[in-house]
């Protein structure tokens, strides 16, 4: 079976108001530079709406559409895992389903990615529209903090929204850690990367699927994902405080021996709330970053597919597609149809069957 020449993964969640504007404008895109060797992979991520359903239904019309239905709600970052290691297209275009990134910019990160011999194309935001100050003014922070901390060079105002080529795609998917800063990790991979500058529009119809607290934890996974900084603000603390309690140690020993009384215990309480607060602080950084050698030490699969409308080229590398195994159980191979069994012992994904290409 011959390669695509482009995919077009969206994660999706509770996105029933754009997919049929996102459907139209992704497929104009597509055949604008690939005519129709593309598919379409749109990732269900445990969706409360009608979203399943009309991706179904739209797949049903659309032999270039992939949709992947998640068993579970398992957050943006491994939804999109999971339409990255299940698409086949030489190039991927990774972009959100709310259309606030514009589809009509693929053929300027084409022609990008072939003037320049790139491997990543990838969109810096020059304006945010529809953004409140807050959100524009803590992303600004967010980006530059993280560009301080981290041991590797992350581009500035920049989503998700990008071009790869499929081996640079192939590289992102040997690195099979739970808590995933895709941007990060891209940018970790390295090979030839440049930017490509637009304008962001407002979401088309909806609401943010990042309130405070998603951002939160999402900044958090960027920043002990890509930079041991905090543990080593926490030994700096530790030596300062260690300094500081030296010097206290010498200035009790300086009273005790001219006699002169230490007086009042607003001072010692201070010290003991500082020295307290800071040891919570310093405990809990720590216990952050163990948290996540547990949570890598099991060795879960990243995600678990319960359907798929359409026809996806590729097998699960990172997750577990559970009606693969289902349908095999079921139903005895074709003569011109082999199963090729996948042993991933290595990897997170288990091991599974899907028929040979």
């Amino acid at each position: 079976m011959m390669a695509l020449a482009l995919s077009i993964v969206v994660p999706c969640y509770n996105e029933e108001a754009c997919l049929g504007e996102l459907h139209g404008r992704l497929t104009r895109a597509a055949r604008g530079v690939a005519g129709e060797s593309y598919e379409i992979v749109l990732v269900n991520d445990g969706s409360r709406d009608r979203s399943w359903g009309m991706m179904q239904s739209l797949s049903a019309t659309d032999p270039h559409l992939v949709c992947i239905n998640l068993s579970r709600n398992h957050g943006h970052q491994l939804a999109l895992t999971a339409g990255l290691d299940l698409c086949s297209g030489a190039r991927i275009l990774i972009i959100d389903a709310d259309l606030q990134d514009p589809p009509e910019l693929l053929p300027d990160m084409f022609a990008a990615m072939d003037a320049q011999e790139a491997d990543v194309v990838y969109a810096v935001r020059r304006a945010r529209a529809g953004e409140t100050a807050f959100k524009r003014s803590t992303a600004k922070i967010f980006y530059r903090l993280l560009s301080k901390l981290a041991e590797i060079e992350i581009p500035l105002d920049t989503g998700d929204f990008r071009l790869m080529s499929r081996r640079a795609l192939d590289a992102l998917l040997s690195l099979p850690e739970q808590a995933r800063f895709i941007r990060g990790m891209v940018a970790w991979v390295g090979f030839r990367q440049v930017p490509i500058g637009y304008d962001r529009a407002e979401r088309h119809a909806g609401q943010s699927k990042y309130p405070l607290s998603k951002m939160m934890r999402f900044a958090l996974d960027a920043v002990t994902g890509f930079s041991t900084a905090p543990l080593r603000m926490a030994s700096h603390i530790g030596l300062w405080l260690v300094a500081a309690s030296v010097l206290l140690l010498a200035y009790i020993a300086f009273g005790f021996l001219t006699g002169s009384a230490i007086q009042g215990w607003t001072s010692l309480m201070l010290v003991v709330v500082i020295l307290g607060a800071v040891q919570m602080f310093v405990l809990g950084m720590i216990g952050e970053y163990l948290g996540r050698l547990y949570i890598e030490s099991k060795r879960r699969p990243l995600y678990i597919v319960s359907d798929i409308a359409g026809h996806a080229g590729s097998h699960a590398s990172l997750g577990h597609v559970a009606h693969a195994a289902e349908a095999a159980s079921d139903a005895a191979p074709e003569p011109d149809q082999p199963l090729e069994t996948i042993a991933t012992s290595d990897t997170p994904g288990g091991s599974g069957i899907r028929p040979t290409a």
